[in-house]
């Protein structure tokens, strides 16, 4: 049944309808999300929310030979939106490019099995465990970057990857323009650079891989963005072994941050503040030989808080352009954690009781790493520490169905927030009661 689902959706695809040359890829596809939660939980918001999203993509490849010349729209908006809906750039960005690059690969380089990657342009990454440097999968709009990225590996072997660009900003980005729908091309500054040096090798002991990386980003405010004026160095490493059937897995990967940076991006905010914070995550699992295929994974993460607002100092870890939603739960308009002053032990079960279906159940309880810095995700704080560092429990669940592989998908999710009394006792907090989060999404691609 599965195989004959997977060759129905392949007849299905654009390219193989439109009878395209065998030179020219095209890819669509679209998502429609509707998302709700009850009970406030950030700073200024009273009562729950909603949206109903729309994101669509249309990817177009030109190959010959070694080089590949691409192109990539995107399209992200909303229809429906309640009270409290945060309508910026992470929600709305209408009618832009993504992507737009020029790649070339080659093989067996200066007669050594070597293998260059080279892609040039406007582009989107993902990188080692995408903490730090992701392609946005659950978020409405994606991070871009334009410039050059450069990766020489040894297949299955090891993997060097090298690349400077500049991050695009997303275009307009002014809450009046955006609930107005004005369309506006998106710019990438010079005032914006982020480079990064990444080495991965593979075949280690006990079938593991290890990572070490190094990233550089140094911004500037521009005419159309306020930013956080950061100059950061974040080196960092990870080792992991994957799972696999009565095995155990495990995951470990740290980074600290050096340089400077202001405390927020508010244009009245001029304050450069040295910059010293960290960050690490572990992992234990487990993955069962039984029907539902399931993996149970212990997890702990730390990320450094600020420790006093008055030192001149700032020690909140930055994320720079990296994902959330695979640890922390859903983003969209809930994102009540991020990878910024967090505590956090977690167990995970993940399951699969068919080909085509797939789901977790995780629970998280949270603490601030400093009482005396701020909830990230609830955008609330208390300078002087007496509402504790307690920020509560997070029970989460998703169910994943690839009705028609590679073709149509859907998804479902719910959290369930367990607030903590920092969450109900802070400064601003607006509300003591615990909050629910359900979506419902549908990914269709062509």
């Amino acid at each position: 049944m599965y195989s004959n689902l997977t060759s129905a959706a392949e007849s299905w695809r654009l390219e193989n309808q439109l009878q395209a040359p065998q030179w020219l890829s095209l890819k669509v596809g679209h998502r429609t999300r509707y998302e709700s939660y009850s009970n406030e939980f950030k700073k200024g918001t009273n009562g729950g929310d909603q949206a109903l999203s729309f994101r669509t993509t249309v990817l177009m490849e030109i190959n010959h030979g070694d080089f590949r010349l691409g192109a990539e729209l995107i399209d992200s908006r909303i229809a429906l939106e309640g009270n409290n809906t945060p309508v910026n750039t992470t929600l709305v960005n209408e009618i832009d490019l993504a992507q737009a690059y020029l790649a070339w690969h080659g093989d067996n380089l200066l007669g050594r099995n070597l293998s260059v990657d080279v892609k040039a342009g406007r582009q989107t990454m993902d990188v080692g465990s995408r903490r730090l440097v992701a392609r946005n999968r659950f978020r409405n709009t994606l991070n871009n970057f334009t410039g050059i990225d450069t990766i020489i590996s040894q297949p299955n072997q090891w993997q060097w990857r090298n690349f400077v660009v500049l991050p695009v900003s997303r275009l307009p980005n002014d809450q009046a323009s955006l609930r107005a729908g004005e369309s506006e091309f998106d710019e990438e500054s010079f005032s914006r650079v982020f480079a990064g040096s990444f080495f991965s090798i593979k075949n280690l002991p006990l079938s593991t891989t290890a990572e070490l990386y190094l990233y550089y980003l140094d911004e500037e405010d521009t005419k159309d963005t306020q930013t956080k004026n950061r100059r950061l160095f974040t080196p960092g490493f990870r080792w992991f072994k994957k799972a696999k059937p009565k095995q155990f897995d495990f995951e470990i990967e740290a980074a600290v941050q050096s340089g400077t940076s202001y405390a927020t991006a508010s244009a009245i905010d001029q304050n450069r503040l040295d910059h010293f914070a960290y960050f690490g995550h572990l992992a234990l699992g487990y993955s069962f030989d039984l029907p539902w295929k399931p993996q149970l994974i212990l997890q702990y993460d730390y990320a450094s808080g600020d420790r006093n607002p008055n030192d001149g100092d700032n020690n909140r870890f930055d994320t720079l352009y990296g994902a959330r939603r695979f640890e922390y739960g859903p983003t969209g308009i809930w994102g009540a954690f991020a990878r910024s002053n967090i505590n956090t032990p977690g167990i995970r079960l993940k399951f699969k009781p068919r080909q085509n279906v797939t789901g977790f159940i995780a629970h998280r309880a949270h603490w601030l790493a400093e009482s005396k810095d701020g909830w990230v995700g609830g955008g609330l704080r208390d300078t002087t520490g007496q509402s504790g560092d307690y920020l509560g429990q997070l029970l989460e669940m998703r169910l994943r169905w690839k009705m028609i592989p590679e073709l149509v998908t859907l998804e479902t999710g719910w959290a369930h927030l367990f607030k903590g009394d920092f969450a109900e006792n802070s400064p601003d907090s607006p509300s003591n009661n615990d909050s629910d989060y359900v979506y419902f999404q549908t990914s269709l691609s062509f």
